[in-house]
């Protein structure tokens, strides 16, 4: 039996193709017709930009300022930008690895081998770390507790097949989305390892005697997957949009898929949030030559050929893999699995400490490629207001805002099933808008196919183009000042904006670089429905950045492709980057090098590089401990820059971080040699 080798994943690294064909106002279109009244053109950036981004930001703007901190915001020595095949912190910094892809942390606990099977894996940390969330072991708070033992949650966003089952494929030339397949089918055993390698991992942790932090054997360590059972709650719950063979009444699904950033909710349970899913299914429907999806799956990008993974074609023909060929085949939607991928697109929301709880899908949060979602402040008889961005280019920024008033002794999942789901409209004099996303406003009516809200919860993206919401440059990780309550975003690139859609400031045209938006909301009051909003930070070298001081970026500055976004609680924001595989040092984004994280102080607006990575990888999620002096950081995908012929010889270009074998994808725990606060 030959084999034929099919690259599946023709994106971008799995990234979404634009989806979004609406007429809706480009970010690129509402700052060129903001800036326009502001100055003429000087060079490459302009004076007018200079005034926006100088101008006073929203706190300033309503008569209050940010509290100033009574510690160094940004007391270390910056590191320069690296190429090299390491982890680079600042002097008087010592980072180690822990949780690498393939720790086992369950069941029969087993070892990590380039051989390993599917169910081994489903016992082992997944591959491809990104969102993570440290929850103090007493597991009373999110952010108060233990800093030296507790529950480290971290999601795996997706899978490289070629170092997941290296064994087997050794000596052939394969690219980072290569899979094998025989005679139209594929291995059963390796699909079942790629779906056990998605999803979530729960693993407690804890400080040793010497300093060090180790994986804990503990009854709470767990694996979620992308076969795991999940409950489905909020408005789209028993609705005909879910119901399948697996659930005919429509209240559950199996996996949870593509698991970018996260959230943390202020009831001590961990979000996981599903990014670019769509790609997972396919759907062969035809009307004559051409493909015909509902717009639940058009809209968002299912396949017409086949899934990225090419799982529908596992040779065992089980009902847990063709459930990813959401071809139509039965009488109803009962028979089959038309419906599978309206399963997907969700947050999900996991007990932490409760490994027999079933994940549950908030359904109220909106479906669409979830970059995470950051939770503003929760106040004693005040709604819960938690914002997210669709990780696509000319998608939206959303925010919903529950029903009930939060109360701290009773507060749970159910707040988030019932409310009012807002996407983002930001006007050009520098004022924005949150437009309701529910029946009979904002133009959703039946007639357009709205006329309930399962409708627009199910078809976000398109809600929010009927809405007229602002298309924006991939809007990825949301993060919240503790100090000023202004909402940051970042706005990774956009390299699909034409000339005619861009200023010549910000967002560029063919974006490469992207930058960090901010807004105030009215009144400080995170539920309202108007905010006054400005940019940060334009990214880029430094002959075309500025920052929100309306100076360059330095040599010790200077990022590209901002994507992670956290803030500690003395206010200092760390930001992280995501240069994708296919530009990493070249052209333009070579003078980056690898990917790095930043610290800025949100006041002054100055940015001080902090760490940069191994070969390959993305910097993406990071916490710390309560007491700030143990920092955690993943890094995911080192190698993924290794060539089809590298691989084939047996020479990936990273061995991050064992030295030898295959990369793997980890977490590293950052500690100052002093024993002092990270930042500091």
């Amino acid at each position: 039996m030959s084999n034929t080798t099919v690259t599946l994943h023709d994106a971008g690294e799995g990234d979404e193709p634009v989806c979004n064909t609406s007429g809706n106002p480009t970010f690129g279109d509402i700052i060129e017709a903001h800036l326009s009244r502001r100055g003429a053109l000087l060079g490459g950036l302009t004076a007018a930009v200079g005034a926006m981004l100088v101008q006073p930001g929203p706190a300033a703007a309503q008569g209050t300022t940010p509290a100033a901190s009574s510690e160094p915001m940004l007391g270390f020595s910056a590191v320069p930008t690296a190429e090299g095949d390491r982890i680079v912190v600042p002097q008087g910094y010592t980072a180690r690895v822990i949780a690498a892809w393939g720790e086992p942390i369950t069941g029969s606990f087993p070892r990590f081998s380039a051989s390993a099977s599917g169910a081994d894996q489903g016992m082992q940390v997944g591959q491809h770390h990104d969102g993570m969330h440290f929850f103090p072991i007493e597991g009373r708070s999110p952010d108060r507790g233990s800093s030296t033992d507790g529950l480290l949650v971290l999601n795996h966003e997706y899978v490289e097949p070629r170092f997941l089952h290296a064994a087997r494929y050794a000596g052939q030339r394969l690219g980072g989305s290569a899979v094998v397949i025989a005679n139209d089918k594929r291995e059963t055993d390796e699909v079942l390892k790629e779906i056990n390698a998605h999803g979530v991992s729960v693993v407690r942790i804890a400080r040793q005697a010497d300093g060090t932090w180790a994986v804990q054997r503990d009854a709470r360590n767990r694996r979620i997957t992308g076969q795991t059972p999940m409950e489905i709650a909020g408005p789209v719950r028993g609705t005909d949009f879910l119901r399948t063979k697996y659930s005919p009444e429509g209240t559950r699904t199996r996996g949870t898929l593509n698991n970018c950033a996260h959230g943390v909710t202020p009831w001590n349970t961990y979000l996981t949030c599903e990014e670019n899913w769509a790609g997972y299914f396919r759907n062969g429907t035809t009307s004559g030559d051409r493909p015909t999806l509902p717009r639940e799956q058009a809209r968002y990008g299912v396949s017409t050929r086949r899934g990225r993974y090419a799982w529908e074609l596992a040779t065992s023909g089980a009902d847990e893999f063709v459930r990813f060929d959401a071809t139509p085949t039965g009488a109803n939607a009962t028979a089959d699995y038309r419906n599978e991928p309206n399963g997907f697109g969700w947050v999900v929301e996991i007990d932490p400490f409760n490994p027999e709880s079933v994940p549950v899908k908030r359904t109220h949060l909106g479906r669409f490629a979830h970059e995470g979602v950051v939770f503003g402040p929760a106040r004693e008889g005040r709604p819960v207001v938690a914002y997210s961005g669709d990780d696509a280019m000319f998608e939206y920024i959303y925010k919903f805002v529950s029903a009930r008033p939060y109360t701290a002794a009773t507060a749970n999942g159910s707040l988030l099933d019932e409310g009012t789901l807002y996407a983002a409209k930001f006007n050009d004099d520098g004022t924005g808008e949150w437009l309701a996303l529910a029946p009979g406003q904002n133009g959703l009516t039946a007639a357009d196919g709205f006329g309930t809200l399962a409708e627009i919860l199910v078809n976000t993206r398109a809600a929010a183009d009927k809405a007229g919401a602002t298309k924006m440059d991939r809007p990825e990780w949301g993060a919240v000042d503790p100090r000023s309550g202004e909402v940051y975003f970042t706005l990774t690139n956009n390299t699909r904006r034409t000339a005619e859609q861009a200023d010549r400031a910000n967002p560029r045209g063919r974006s490469q670089f992207g930058h960090i938006i901010r807004w105030r909301e009215a009144n400080d009051d995170h539920a309202a429905t108007r905010f006054a909003w400005n940019i940060f930070v334009l990214a880029g070298p430094e002959a075309d950045s500025r920052t929100s001081a309306g100076r360059a970026l330095g040599t010790d500055s200077i990022f590209a492709c901002p994507d992670g976004l956290w803030f500690d609680a003395a206010g200092r924001m760390w930001i992280q980057t995501d240069i994708g595989e296919s530009q990493q040092n070249k052209g333009d984004l070579a003078v980056f090098g690898n990917n790095q994280m930043l610290a800025a102080d949100p006041t002054t607006g100055e940015i001080r590089r902090f760490l940069t990575g191994p070969v390959g990888q993305e910097i993406t999620g990071v916490i710390t401990t309560p007491d700030r002096r143990t920092m955690f950081v993943n890094v995911q995908h080192p190698g993924a820059t290794t060539t089809s012929d590298d691989f084939a010889a047996g020479k990936p270009n990273s061995l991050w971080p064992d030295g030898e074998g295959v990369p793997r994808s980890a977490t590293i725990v950052i500690t100052k040699n002093d024993g002092g606060i990270i930042g500091t």
